[in-house]
C-alpha cells in the first residue's frame, strides 16, 4: 500500500495478472481492474463479506495503471516465490489459504507497527490504520514534486480530491517553491 497508494480492497483483490511488469532494479507496472471492498455479508449479493466490484469511482471495465517502485517489485517477486498464488491467482492469501481477511492483515499490521515504532509513536495516531500507508504514499509523491494530475491518476481519484485532502502535506516546501518560481521568471 505504501509504495503504490493502493486501497486495502485493491490489495485484497490483487492477482498475478495485475502485475504487468516487475523488472529487477527498475520501475514496474501494475494494472488494476477491480477491488473487493468489505461490505459485510448482509450487504452483498453473494452473502460473502467481500464482493468483487469495479475500482472506486470507476465504471465497470475501467482499469488503473499504477507504477511499481523497484523495492515493491522486489518484495512482490520474493512474496510470490515464497508463497505462490492462490487457485484464483490471488497474490495475498489468508492464513488458511483463502481470501485475506481484515482480521488477518490487521493483526500483522498492528504487530509490525508496535515493533517499528517507539512507545510514544505507537501510542499516537501515527500510521494507526493500514489506509495511512496509502496516504503516506500519496504525500511522498506530492513532496517529491510529482505533478498533481499524475498523482491523481495513479492513486485513482480526482485532482480536486487530491488537493483538498493532501494539500497540507507539503509543509516546509515554501522555500523550494519560491526558488522554482524565481528560476522560471528570472530574465
Amino acid at each position: 500500500m505504501h509504495y503504490a497508494a493502493l486501497r486495502p480492497e485493491e490489495v485484497v483483490a490483487l492477482r498475478k495478472e495485475h502485475l504487468v511488469r516487475l523488472p529487477e532494479g527498475e520501475w514496474g507496472e501494475m494494472r488494476l481492474t477491480n477491488a473487493e471492498p468489505r461490505a459485510g455479508s448482509r450487504w452483498t449479493n453473494s452473502g460473502k463479506v467481500r464482493e468483487r466490484r469495479e475500482l472506486k469511482h470507476r465504471a465497470p471495465g475501467d482499469t488503473r495503471y499504477v507504477p511499481v517502485h523497484p523495492e515493491l517489485g522486489a518484495m512482490l517477486r520474493r512474496h510470490i516465490q515464497a508463497f505462490g498464488t492462490g487457485p484464483d491467482r490471488r497474490i495475498f492469501l489468508g492464513p488458511r489459504g483463502g481470501q485475506m481477511t481484515d482480521q488477518a492483515y490487521l493483526k500483522v499490521f498492528h504487530e509490525s507497527r508496535t515493533k517499528a515504532f517507539a512507545p510514544a509513536e505507537a501510542d499516537s495516531p501515527l500510521m494507526d490504520v493500514p489506509y495511512a500507508l496509502r496516504r503516506a504514499c500519496v504525500s511522498t509523491w506530492l513532496n517529491a514534486g510529482v505533478p498533481a494530475p499524475q498523482i491523481a491518476e495513479w492513486a485513482g481519484h480526482s485532482v480536486d480530491v487530491l488537493l483538498r485532502v493532501y494539500a497540507k502535506c507539503i509543509y516546509g516546501q515554501q522555500g523550494e517553491a519560491m526558488r522554482r518560481i524565481w528560476d522560471a521568471t528570472r530574465p
